[in-house]
């Protein structure tokens, strides 16, 4: 049981979404990403979880966590539907997914069901994730994918949709289509090093932070 929105009571659980990333930087790919699967699902609300150190990623030009957080906050800051964590960018050592869904589960309760959402390459990782079974008993997750997308290889996995395979647990996959996820963080930063205009490709505080603090040149 949860309290609504509108402050009555309600006996399903709490749907929540975590929309985790590096966020170097956040832009309007995320942010549709979120919407849609808010839609979609029917979540009551979806935490951005800026992660800290993540432990797959070794790209040299991430900015450091409390600028990442900050420019989410900037984000999503008109949405009551979105909020931001501060929980993965003060944990010490390397941010595990398996420790920020048992937290989110401590402070929302045990039944609140929880929706991780992600890239569908992304998917693809959990498999190599520390503790990832355990991960699959206590979360969904919806893989966002750009139009044309091939999923051969989540076929091959058996991570569709009514897909069965005895023997290795999987994860519960949900794929959602969005077209704005032709924009990438990784092109925005090339942009920005040569000079090129990221406007309406992130949210003009977040390009006004970005300028005003002379990330990635």
């Amino acid at each position: 049981m949860h309290r609504s929105d509108s402050g009555r009571e309600t006996d399903r659980p709490l749907r929540l979404g975590i929309m985790g990333g590096t966020f170097n930087p956040i832009h309007y790919g995320h942010l549709v990403t979120a919407q849609e699967a808010l839609v979609q699902f029917h979540l009551d609300k979806v935490i951005f979880m800026p992660s800290g150190h993540p432990p797959h990623k070794k790209d040299g030009e991430i900015l450091l966590p409390e600028e990442r957080y900050l420019m989410t906050v900037i984000a999503t800051a008109s949405n009551p539907d979105f909020s931001v964590s501060r929980m993965e960018i003060e944990r010490k050592g390397p941010s595990y997914a398996i420790d920020t869904v048992r937290g989110l589960k401590k402070i929302y309760g045990e039944s609140t069901e929880i929706f991780f959402i992600t890239g569908a390459d992304a998917i693809l990782e959990i498999l190599t994730w520390k503790d990832a079974e355990k991960l699959y008993d206590m979360c969904k997750f919806i893989a966002a994918t750009r139009p044309g997308y091939c999923l051969e290889k989540f076929k091959k996995l058996h991570l569709l949709p009514n897909d069965t395979e005895l023997g290795k647990k999987k994860p519960q996959v949900y794929f959602m289509e969005i077209p704005a996820l032709a924009i990438s963080s990784t092109d925005i930063r090339h942009r920005v090093c040569k000079g090129k205009p990221i406007k309406y490709l992130v949210p003009e505080g977040v390009a006004n932070y970005i300028y005003k603090c002379n990330f990635y040149r």
